[in-house]
C-alpha cells in the first residue's frame, strides 16, 4: 500500500461504519438528540449525508460551498448515504492525489491530503450517530487515531466557543491519555465522552 492510498483506505472503513450506523438507525429516533449541540438524529443525517457531495467536489480538486445549505432528507437515509458515498468513491478513484491544491493556510498541498479532514469528520460522526441512537460503534481505532492526528493540528482554538456565538466546536473536553482512540477524538472536537441520549 502507498502512503498516498493509505488516507483512502482509512476514509473507505469510516464511511463503511457511517453508513452501517445510518442503515441501523430507526424512522423513530429521527428527532432524538445527538451530541452535537442543537441537532437531532434527522439533522445530523442530513449534515452527513449532504457532506458525501461537499467532500466530492474537494475530492475533485474543487472549493466546496461550506455555506451551502443541506438539501431536506428523505426518509431511506440510507438510499441517500449509499448515493453520495458512490460519488464521493468514484471523486477520490478518478483523482490526480498527487496534484497541487491549496490549503485553508493559503500554501499548497497534494490533493490527497483533502481527505484527512474527510477521515476526521466522517470518524467523528460515527460517534455521534452511535451515542445518539444507542448502536454499538465498530469504528476501527486506525481510523480514530488518524482523524485525532488531524484535528490536533487544524483544529485551533478561534474555532471554538458557544453555539450562540457561531463556533462549531466546543471546548476540548479532558479525557484519560489511555481512553479509547475513538473517545479521545471526540472529546477533542468538544464532545463529553460520558453523553448518552438519556443524560444529554
Amino acid at each position: 500500500m502507498t502512503d498516498d492510498a493509505k488516507p483512502l483506505v482509512l476514509l473507505s472503513r469510516s464511511l463503511d461504519e457511517l453508513g452501517r450506523l445510518i442503515t441501523g438507525t430507526r424512522s423513530d429516533q429521527a428527532d432524538l438528540p445527538t451530541p452535537c449541540a442543537s441537532w437531532t438524529v434527522r439533522q445530523l443525517a442530513t449534515h452527513v449525508i449532504s457532506e458525501l457531495g461537499t467532500f466530492a467536489t474537494a475530492a475533485r480538486g474543487g472549493t466546496p460551498d461550506w455555506g451551502r445549505a443541506p438539501a431536506p432528507l428523505g426518509n431511506d437515509w440510507s438510499a441517500a448515504f449509499s448515493k453520495g458515498r458512490t460519488d464521493l468513491d468514484d471523486a477520490w478513484a478518478r483523482a490526480d492525489l498527487a496534484a497541487p491544491v491549496p490549503t485553508m493556510g493559503g500554501s499548497e498541498a497534494p490533493l490527497v491530503s483533502r481527505a484527512d479532514q474527510q477521515i476526521a469528520e466522517f470518524a467523528v460522526h460515527c460517534w455521534d450517530m452511535a451515542r445518539a441512537t444507542g448502536q454499538a460503534l465498530e469504528l476501527d481505532s486506525a481510523v480514530a487515531e488518524y482523524g485525532l492526528q488531524w484535528g490536533r493540528q487544524h483544529l485551533r482554538s478561534e474555532f471554538r466557543g458557544p453555539e450562540h456565538e457561531g463556533k462549531v466546536f466546543g471546548p476540548e473536553v479532558a479525557v484519560a491519555d489511555d481512553a479509547p482512540a475513538v473517545d479521545r477524538l471526540a472529546a477533542w472536537f468538544g464532545r463529553d465522552p460520558s453523553w448518552s441520549a438519556d443524560t444529554g
